[in-house]
């Protein structure tokens, strides 16, 4: 029967809202429509996508069953699989594999009963594409994606392709093919930023990209591409779903920029966002929050949610060991980070943990481990070809070779760490990079090289608000004063007083009772082991370091 009236204004005006993006019209126009008379499968694909877009997963399921059984009913078994395929993979994205395999298999089972190719056949070998992924198989995974991408293109069906390409992607990184992997999961977005895909494809195709740019430290891409992922969650304003993920990915771009306040406030709402939507993701969010209080000090803060984040179900590591190494527990944390460098064997995972590892047992003085995790750290980099993970690379190598005594190395590849931070704009590295060369500029007795650094190292840590860092370099700075006054006889400080009062030789001759010959030597002599070249900057030391 033909709708009426406003009856069929709903479902007209649910259309449209659809079109538009407009979640929440969408949905309550549908589902009124619904009421009044039973949508058809095409609407209930409508439907089941407006209320996952407002993080209602059960809705969607649910309605994907309804649509399921109506097309089982009017013997359309193709659309009848389409549907138990993306319940499946709802429950697979929410870890239910059990539930999530009932429905690939039903799905499978009814193509197997027909002949002949269709799309759907192309939608199923992802899930089993995943599944070998996970399990370590990283060139069938690929084979299987490359296969279901041969079956979209011949079917013209743009999701397909997509989802495809991102899973042949993901298969080539984790295989070690990072620039092959990295071109699959531009051409994936591409689409996504240019064609007409489902708003659900489109989600979850920005935010495992963004994950997988930043898991092989493409710090360049995951900006891009977080950047995209905004514009397109600002012209969706009801958008629940993905907003979580989104957060967290704007959280850690903040954090890198150097926007550390707006990167909390950012973790925070994705945290409350991820218990709104009922989503396990929420560790995520919290393990950033944690991060983000223990760069800045709160300690107590920190512990908190990275138990958080632990009981969440996401692993705390590195940063909770890094936690320890800051509270004093060096011992505590050199058995955590061993514990998770024995039982992590994801190698897109290990690259996060082996920097923390190196700083750990520079601090624990096992300098043999230090190196080992550095060299293994080192090889990664250049498998990677990223420049993000050679400034760390350089940076963790000069911290080992300082550690070591050997300054004038160090100091080369922390020259070209900061050199590579600066390029990728990442303000904390910059200055932790500043803190490690005034060192070994102090090592090498450059006295003035090692207080600019330190300086400007200090400025940028009490900018971003990283006072336990800042402290550390106060104290440096302390006793590099305390040893300029070491390097000064008493006469020279008594000298050097008296030059900054603005007397001449001649003035500090006749207040001392001694010869201007004299006075004027002193006055030399303190020159060289300030190692300045004037009055006015022996003046400028004396104030700057509390000597007058």
């Amino acid at each position: 029967m033909a709708r009426q009236g406003t009856e069929a204004s709903a479902l007209e005006r649910g259309r449209d809202a659809y079109a538009a993006r407009a979640w929440v019209d969408a949905h309550d126009l549908l589902e009124s429509a619904d009421e009044s008379e039973p949508l058809a499968p095409p609407d209930l694909a409508l439907l089941a996508t407006a209320a996952y877009m407002l993080g209602r997963d059960e809705e969607w399921v649910a309605v994907h069953e309804r649509a399921h059984h109506l097309h089982l009913d009017a013997g359309e078994i193709e659309p009848a699989a389409r549907a138990a395929f993306w319940i499946g993979f709802t429950f697979a994205l929410r870890d239910e594999m059990g539930p999530a395999q009932g429905w690939f298999g039903r799905a499978q089972r009814l193509l197997d009963e027909r002949e002949g190719d269709c799309v759907e056949r192309g939608f199923l070998l992802l899930p089993q594409a995943m599944g070998v992924l996970f399990g370590g198989d990283a060139a069938t995974a690929g084979a299987l994606a490359s296969e279901a991408a041969a079956i979209a293109r011949r079917f013209g069906n743009s999701d397909l392709v997509t989802l495809a390409l991102l899973v042949e992607g993901q298969a080539a990184v984790a295989g070690a093919r990072v620039h092959e992997g990295l071109a699959l999961l531009d051409e994936a977005m591409v689409a996504v930023t240019t064609e007409d895909l489902s708003p659900v494809v489109s989600g979850l195709v920005y935010c495992s990209v963004i994950l997988a740019c930043q898991q092989v430290f493409e710090l360049r891409r995951a900006r891009e591409w977080t950047l995209a992922l905004d514009r397109w969650w600002q012209q969706q304003p009801d958008m629940v779903a993905f907003t979580g993920r989104c957060l967290v990915h704007r959280a850690e771009i903040l954090q890198l920029g150097g926007s550390w306040p707006d990167a909390l406030e950012e973790a925070r709402r994705a945290c409350r966002r991820f218990i709104e939507a009922n989503n396990p993701n929420r560790g995520l969010a919290l393990y950033r929050e944690a991060e983000l209080l223990r760069l800045q000090g709160d300690l107590d803060g920190a512990e908190s949610a990275y138990s958080a984040a632990s009981r969440a179900g996401w692993e705390p590591m590195p940063g909770l060991a890094q936690l320890r190494v800051a509270q004093g527990r060096v011992d505590a944390a050199a058995a955590a980070i061993r514990r998770a460098a024995g039982e992590r064997f994801d190698p897109l995972r290990r690259p996060e943990l082996l920097p923390a590892y190196v700083e750990i047992m520079l601090a624990a003085g096992e300098m043999d481990e230090a190196r080992r995790a550095c060299d293994e750290l080192e090889e990664v980099a250049r498998s990677y070809s990223s420049a993000m993970l050679d400034a760390i690379a350089a940076y963790e190598r000069g911290a080992v070779e300082l550690a070591d005594g050997d300054a004038p190395r160090a100091l080369e590849s922390l020259r070209r760490a900061l050199e590579a931070w600066r390029a990728l704009e990442v303000p904390y590295e910059v200055a932790r990079t500043r803190l490690l060369i005034g060192e070994a500029c102090r090592a090498l007795q450059d006295d003035d090289a090692c207080t600019l650094e330190l300086e400007a190292a200090l400025a940028d840590f009490i900018r971003l608000g990283a006072l336990p860092d800042a402290a550390r370099v106060e104290g440096l700075l302390g006793r590099a004063r305390d040893e300029a006054r070491r390097g000064l006889s008493p006469r020279e400080l008594e000298v050097l007083r008296l030059l900054a009062a603005g007397k001449s030789n001649r003035q500090i001759a006749a207040t001392l009772v001694i010869s201007e010959h004299t006075a004027a030597r002193h006055v030399q002599n303190i020159f060289a082991k300030l190692r300045v070249s004037s009055r006015a900057a022996a003046t400028a030391f004396a104030f700057e370091h509390d000597l007058v």
